[in-house]
C-alpha cells in the first residue's frame, strides 16, 4: 500500500497548487539576490562618484541605497525564516521574524531619512561646488537599477509585508534617482548648486511618504492588531451567519507572519451534535476572510462562560 505522503497520491489540484507555491518561493528567492547584487554594485559606483562630484544628492542616495540592501537581506532572511519548522521551544516556527523584520526595515528607512535631512541643511547652509554630468549619469544609471530591482517584486508585493517593503524601497528609489538625475541637469546647464541639496531633502519627503504606511502596518502586527483588510465586525457577522451558531464571543484575531492570519473564538451552539458540522463551515467561511489557521472552543447557553470582557 502507498504511503500516505506520497506525493504521486495526491489529487491533481494539490500537487498543481504545490508546484505553484514551490515555483513562487523559488522566484522570489532568486529576486532577493539579484536585487542585492545589482544594488550592492551601484551602491559602490554611486558612492565614488559621489565622493568625486562632491553631491550631496548623489552621497544621499547612496547612502539610502546602501540602507535598502540591508533591507532587502533582511527581507530575503525573514522570507527564509518563515519557513523554518517548528520546534518545542518555538511551536509556531520563526513565522513572527517576518513581522519584527518588516518593522526593523520602516525603522531603517526612517534613520536614512534623519541622515539625509541633517546632510542636506548643513550642505544648503555651506554650499559646495558639484559636478552636474556626473550626477545626471550616475542617476541614470540609478534610475534602471532600481526600476528593474522594483519590477522583480511588483507581482507579489500584495501577498507579503516583506515582498511590499521590497518593492516600496526601490520604486522609491527609481523616483529619487529620476529626482537626481533632473537635478544633475539643471547644475550642468545652469551652475545652480542649490538645487542639489533641495533635491536630497525631496528624496527625504518621498521616502517618508512610502515608508509610512509600512511603518504603520508593521508596527500593528507586532503588537498583534488585527491585519490590514479583515474587519472584525464581518468576521463576527459571517461567523453567526453559519446554521447552528448562536453566539461568538472571545475573538481574537492576529498575523502570525506578514502572510498567515489566525483567529481564535468561543462560538455557542444550540446542539453540540452539530457542533462538527459547524466547526467545518465557519473554517470554510473564515478562510474565505483571508484567516486559515482557526482555533475555536465550542459552549451551549447552558455551559457559556460567563467573562465576556475579553
Amino acid at each position: 500500500m502507498a504511503h500516505r505522503h506520497d506525493p504521486s497520491i495526491l489529487p491533481h489540484g494539490h500537487r498543481h497548487a504545490g508546484h505553484r507555491h514551490e515555483h513562487r518561493i523559488s522566484s522570489l528567492n532568486r529576486a532577493f539576490l539579484i536585487g542585492i547584487v545589482l544594488n550592492v554594485a551601484f551602491v559602490v559606483v554611486e558612492f565614488a562618484v559621489g565622493i568625486c562630484s562632491g553631491s550631496m544628492g548623489l552621497l544621499s542616495d547612496a547612502g539610502h541605497n546602501l540602507s535598502d540592501v540591508a533591507s532587502l537581506l533582511l527581507a530575503m532572511l525573514a522570507f527564509r525564516l518563515a519557513r523554518v519548522r517548528a520546534t518545542s521551544r518555538y511551536t509556531y516556527g520563526y513565522r513572527k521574524s517576518t513581522v519584527l523584520i518588516s518593522l526593523l526595515n520602516s525603522v531603517i528607512l526612517l534613520v536614512a531619512v534623519g541622515v539625509i535631512v541633517a546632510e542636506s541643511v548643513g550642505r544648503m547652509l555651506r554650499p559646495e561646488p558639484v559636478v552636474g554630468g556626473a550626477i545626471a549619469w550616475t542617476a541614470g544609471v540609478g534610475v534602471l537599477v532600481n526600476g528593474f530591482t522594483a519590477w522583480l517584486f511588483l507581482r507579489d508585493k500584495e501577498k507579503d509585508l516583506n515582498v511590499r517593503g521590497a518593492y516600496l524601497h526601490m520604486a522609491a528609489d527609481a523616483l529619487v534617482s529620476i529626482g537626481v538625475l533632473l537635478s544633475g541637469v539643471v547644475i550642468a546647464w545652469t551652475g545652480w548648486t542649490i538645487v542639489d541639496p533641495i533635491i536630497a531633502l525631496v528624496v527625504a519627503a518621498v521616502i517618508v511618504a512610502s515608508v509610512w504606511s509600512l511603518t504603520r502596518d508593521s508596527l500593528r502586527l507586532s503588537l498583534d492588531g488585527v491585519p490590514e483588510g479583515i474587519d472584525v465586525a464581518d468576521t463576527e457577522r459571517r461567523m453567526l451567519s453559519v446554521e447552528g451558531v448562536s453566539a461568538v464571543h472571545h475573538i481574537h484575531i492576529w498575523a502570525m507572519s506578514t502572510t498567515e492570519n489566525a483567529l481564535t473564538a468561543h462560538v455557542v451552539v444550540e446542539d453540540l451534535a452539530v457542533m462538527e458540522q459547524v466547526k467545518a463551515e465557519l473554517k470554510r467561511q473564515l478562510r474565505a476572510c483571508g484567516i486559515p489557521h482557526v482555533t475555536l472552543e465550542f459552549e451551549t447557553r447552558s455551559e457559556c462562560c460567563r467573562d465576556l470582557g475579553d
